[in-house]
């Protein structure tokens, strides 16, 4: 069985002040799935619906329609409060404008990420720093850090409570080239020290060139060719 099955989902938007109270659809995808361990790029330029799409994954964003099959779990039956469990028992999640909450050291932003989930364990928070190279920097608040070095508080972070599966939505996208390089061969290589599987969404083609499993999510999501007939 796949770690994350998707069959026939869709989500829609109501249009304000559209005639008849329109709808926008922005997600339509018939079929995607998704293996334990597997590294899984979609390419996705801004307004293609690849944000929706990784919060219906999650279970931020309830589907209007179809099955999200997530670790044998259908999220559809779980309800809000079944959907955020699962969420924080089984998902890390990296987002570009990293979230870090600025009040809090990089260390407390490490065990607040286990705190709806399995539980705070500071030994494995300091390892996790340690492995993205901030072992020295535990006492040190998000503004104290380079942009790059966020980054990486949010790649630990995600990985906190030894998720099944990372999204990653534009994870490089705030990073120069460099930092860029390095994040992505950072989130490849704890994912896969940690058997977690991966599904990063990127308009970036360098970044997208590193994925062997690239897929492109315009072309997957029917919605954007119903935006076009109805605009056409």
């Amino acid at each position: 069985m796949p770690l994350l099955e998707i069959s026939q989902v869709t989500k829609s938007y109501g249009q304000p002040g559209a005639k008849g109270g329109g709808v926008h659809r922005v997600v339509d995808v018939a079929a995607f799935t998704l293996a334990a361990g597997e590294q899984v790029a979609l390419r996705g330029e801004s307004g293609t619906g690849k944000t929706t799409f990784l919060n219906l994954i999650a279970g931020i964003l309830a589907a209007d329609s179809g099955s999200i099959l997530l670790d044998g779990r259908d999220l559809e039956t779980l309800g809000e409060a079944g959907r955020d469990r699962l969420r924080a028992e089984t998902i890390g999640y990296i987002f570009q404008t990293f979230n870090l909450l600025q009040g809090h050291t990089v260390l407390e932003n490490v065990e607040l990420g286990m705190a709806f989930g399995r539980g705070v364990d500071r030994g494995r928070a300091e390892a996790l720093l340690r492995r993205v190279g901030l072992g020295d920097k535990h006492r040190h608040y998000p503004s104290q850090l380079s942009t790059g070095q966020q980054q990486r508080v949010a790649v630990a972070r995600a990985l906190a409570n030894q998720p099944k599966l990372v999204l990653a939505d534009e994870p490089t996208g705030n990073l120069d080239r460099r930092n860029a390089r390095e994040a992505l061969a950072l989130i490849r290589e704890v994912c896969h020290e940690s058997g977690a599987a991966l599904l990063l969404v990127s308009h970036d083609e360098r970044v997208l060139a590193a994925f062997e499993n690239m897929q492109d999510f315009a072309a997957m999501n029917r919605a954007l060719g119903e935006a076009g007939a109805r605009n056409s």
